[in-house]
């Protein structure tokens, strides 16, 4: 397989994964919430920071989508290197609230590292392309 078929497969996985969990963090997140590593459920009106969460992950993976969709690989490489940044804020909020380190390590550590990944290996899978000069424009 062409290292832009293996790309957009990884990148169409992402897109499904985090469209997948941020869904369920909308839709039920008294269930969801423990997978997402924190000890425990938030007190007061807190449980509408998870639907937040949801639906920034939901918005993420649409922008991927997008990208994917729309054939600019460029941008989607840095979109990818610049989204898992959530993803390693997610790992050290897990880490500094006393959460799950296999979780904060395995989910969410895992997922950044694998996004910072893959969008380097578009950008290298498009970095000729970037680097060409300009076709001149012909005149009539």
């Amino acid at each position: 397989m062409s290292l832009k078929k293996t790309n957009t497969v990884l990148v169409a996985a992402f897109i499904l994964f985090i469209l997948w969990f941020g869904t369920e963090f909308i839709l039920s997140p008294e269930t969801t919430a423990p997978s997402f590593g924190l000890p425990s459920w938030p007190s007061g009106d807190g449980g509408g920071f998870l639907i937040i969460k949801g639906i920034r992950d939901v918005v993420m993976a649409l922008v991927l989508g997008i990208l994917l969709m729309t054939g600019q690989r460029r941008a989607l490489g840095w979109v990818l290197v610049v989204e898992a940044l959530a993803a390693y804020g997610d790992m050290t909020t897990v880490l500094a609230h006393h959460g799950s380190v296999a979780t904060a390590l395995g989910v969410h550590g895992l997922t950044a590292t694998l996004m910072v990944v893959s969008g380097l290996l578009i950008m290298r899978e498009t970095r000729k392309a970037a680097a060409a000069p300009a076709a001149p424009a012909t005149r009539r």
